[in-house]
């Protein structure tokens, strides 16, 4: 039996959903590797596994820190694994063993984040694009969830396209029963959740929506995420009493807005793989979405696209969706098939299948 190490101390944070994934369905489907888990303190009591090959162990060692680099380095030493699963790029450089490591996307050296200071965000930029680089080149083997991040990938690293493989996400429904927002009832919205740096285009969104007011008088736009420094920015700046910023909402009231929303509006500049507008699709909300990057290869036929630097491309997208119910409804009925695609499952079965061709 091989000793697996994942690192995991990113689970509980916003992008954490792919490791809690992938662990879930590793532990159904995986019954011939020992496995050793690596959580901060604080998760070890709220992860618990459920297949007897798979240990909790606790790692103290913060990301991006001295201690990643020395201290993780000797605990996975000790752990003497034939093989170490990064999740994310971050991970002690100099260890010497068998590597994978998933990249997510390059966005964060591309975008600045106005939440941070300006002189040291460009210095993590600099040391963020140097791991990359280092963690691609030294890993057996690359994973990531789209064809573009591939793509970008192996152009910014000069790897092999061979070392990468494209191991898709997926969104669930949610299961929690919808909780209406009583402000926003019986009203007509388009909405966005997530955060907003500015790479997701909050601005320009805005911008549209004020063009998209002039034929639409009675239309909201809401920004649903927790309120932190940019979301105060944005907030300050606009002013508007048509644009409701929710501050973080739960699961019911998320479903809630996606099934009842007009569009949802996916603005973004540059994503990985897209897993909001995936999982509005779920529930049956129409996506009007930015034609960057990875997101036409995601979401196919089932969104209707605009240039996210154009902002009359934006709203004239937006608002054809509103007024033609035969698009809407072909986008609602393309949007679930669509998201019924993917599945967490099959991505675990795709990252065994790359384990276990490191290991032989």
């Amino acid at each position: 039996m091989q000793r697996i190490v994942i690192d995991a101390r990113e689970l509980r944070t916003s992008s954490g959903r792919y490791v809690e994934r992938l662990l879930h369905y590793l532990q159904q489907i995986d019954n011939d590797h020992a496995y050793k888990v690596l959580l901060k303190p604080k998760d070890m009591s709220g992860w618990k596994p459920s297949n007897p090959n798979f240990e909790a162990a606790e790692c103290p060692h913060k990301e991006f820190s001295i201690a990643e680099q020395n201290g993780l380095l000797e605990q996975i030493d000790k752990l003497e694994a034939d093989l170490v699963h990064f999740p994310f790029p971050q991970q002690p450089i100099r260890y010497k063993g068998k590597v994978v490591t998933t990249i997510h996307d390059l966005t964060t050296l591309r975008f600045n984040n106005p939440d941070k200071n300006p002189i040291i965000f460009k210095l993590k930029q600099k040391i963020y694009a140097r791991v990359i680089k280092k963690a691609a080149r030294k890993s057996v083997a690359v994973m990531t969830a789209s064809q573009f991040v591939k793509d970008d990938i192996i152009q910014f690293t000069g790897i092999d396209p061979a070392k990468v493989t494209v191991t898709p996400e997926a969104a669930d429904p949610i299961l929690e029963a919808a909780i209406g927002l009583p402000n926003l009832e019986s009203k007509q919205f388009i909405m966005y959740i997530g955060r907003p740096t500015p790479h997701k285009n909050l601005e320009r969104l805005i911008e549209a929506f004020a063009l998209l007011k002039a034929k639409n008088p009675g239309l909201l736009l809401v920004l649903a995420g927790k309120k932190d420094a940019n979301y105060r920015r944005i907030e300050d700046m606009v002013g508007q009493k048509d644009i409701i910023f929710t501050d973080f909402v739960g699961e019911g009231q998320l479903r809630w807005l996606y099934e009842n929303c007009a569009a949802y509006v996916f603005p973004s500049l540059s994503e990985g793989f897209g897993l909001p507008g995936l999982e509005a699709m779920i529930h049956g909300a129409p996506v009007v979405s930015s034609n960057a990057t990875c997101l036409p290869e995601i979401y196919g036929e089932a969104a209707h696209y605009f240039d996210p630097l154009d902002v009359d491309a934006m709203v004239t997208a937006i608002n054809e969706v509103l007024t033609d119910k035969k698009l809407r409804d072909d986008l609602i009925s393309k949007g679930e098939a669509q998201a019924a695609k993917y599945s967490w499952q099959r991505m675990a079965e795709q990252t065994l299948n790359v384990y276990n061709r490191v290991l032989n």
